[in-house]
């Protein structure tokens, strides 16, 4: 029977179960679930991981118009860029189609018509070439981020906070995610964008807002904290999206614009570090010390107040801290070939005939058992 988006994929192996301590392979990663068309080459072996290469065609000029993502435009984009990006990443990292081992690419979640794309591409170079296919959930390319080229050990804690998600996941390996918190509204990249949008800043929002952010004065503007009364890990930034909106358009000089931009920017940062603390608290509890591990992941963490206040959390709770380097933080292909040489090492490979997911949560048990969104036809969202 033909394999289906929801069909069950296979159970991974524990890492220490595997016998990883040899074997090197060589996979290309495809990525199209949004708004840049990438394309990478990366090598993974007893000493790591080495990016051979890393192409990122971006298409800003063409949603800033916009304000935000067309799905329409950005899929036609995919169509037009896919093939030399690919060319590019194949020729900077000096191989052919003859010296890859595999082949990764998103599958999901994202937006579906970009992600029909890039996996489509994915099947026809392992079709051609007779090379395995890895289909490979983008926030698990995101997971895995923080180990291209560094020493990071399972298991970790992980912030994956990004544009479309905000996540705190107990990662004990490949595939053995486990959610401890979500967003149950928006992600805190999503309220960056959206207020820088209101205060006219230009697209990306949240950079433009950084960059306005800085010498602001955060404790002019008070701003809601979202779930105080809760005890679990969950997210909400609606709230805060509002209340920023509302003061913005009262605004008349710089500094004020300025001042809000830190407030914003603030209350995003504490709020993430709180539940970060809160998830610390419950990882940590029968850990050994030296398996308290933090990583924060995804288009937020390129914002270096974050950043700072994760780092202070980590020191304050025992924990180390690491991130991907800025230019691994955004969407790119690096992270989707080092999930998919990991897949690979471990035996999980799929079929040809694996479908396209816009909605796919990395712990899909949790996501059925204990929904924050109503599953939809599209499916449980991530």
């Amino acid at each position: 029977m033909p394999a289906t988006g929801e069909a069950a994929r296979p159970q991974p192996m524990s890492p220490s179960a595997a016998d990883l301590s040899t074997a090197t392979v060589t996979v290309l990663g495809i990525e199209t679930s949004c708004d840049e068309t990438a394309a990478s080459v990366v090598r993974l072996g007893p000493e790591g991981s080495v990016v051979l290469s890393s192409i990122i065609d971006s298409q800003i000029a063409k949603h800033a118009p916009f304000g935000g993502v067309v799905p329409e435009i950005a899929a036609r984009a995919h169509v037009e860029a896919i093939d030399h990006v690919i060319r590019a990443a194949m020729d900077e990292a000096g191989l052919g189609y003859g010296d890859l081992d595999g082949v990764a690419a998103t599958a999901g979640p994202g937006l579906v018509g970009g992600v029909m794309v890039g996996l489509s591409a994915g099947k026809a170079i392992a079709l051609a070439r007779g090379l395995p296919l890895m289909a490979v959930n983008h926030l698990e390319g995101h997971a895995v981020s923080a180990r291209l080229e560094a020493d990071v050990a399972y298991p970790f804690l992980l912030l994956l906070t990004s544009g479309g998600h905000c996540q705190l996941l107990d990662v004990a390996g490949i595939g053995q995610c486990k959610r401890l918190g979500t967003t149950i509204d928006d992600a805190a990249g999503e309220a960056f964008d959206k207020i820088a949008k209101t205060m006219g800043l230009p697209y990306p929002g949240g950079p433009a807002l950084e960059r306005l952010a800085e010498g602001g004065d955060p404790h002019r503007y008070p701003l809601p904290r979202a779930l105080l009364g809760r005890q679990d890990c969950d997210f909400s930034f609606s709230g805060l999206k509002t209340a920023a909106a509302r003061i913005a358009v009262t605004l008349t000089t710089e500094d004020e614009r300025r001042d809000l931009a830190a407030a914003v920017q603030g209350a995003i940062a504490r709020q993430l570090t709180a539940r970060t603390e809160r998830a610390m608290a419950l990882h940590g509890q029968d850990r050994d010390p030296k398996d308290r591990r933090f990583v924060v992941a995804g288009g937020v963490a390129a914002n270096g107040t974050v950043r700072a206040a994760l780092l202070a959390a980590c020191e304050k709770q025992g924990y180390s801290f690491a991130a991907p380097p800025l230019r691994y933080c955004t969407d790119n292909a690096a992270m989707i070939a080092l999930a998919g040489a990991e897949r690979l090492l471990l035996g999980l490979t799929d079929p040809l005939d694996v479908a396209a997911r816009p909605r796919w949560p990395l712990d899909e048990a949790m996501a059925a058992s204990n929904p924050i969104h109503k599953p939809s036809r599209k499916g449980a969202k991530a």
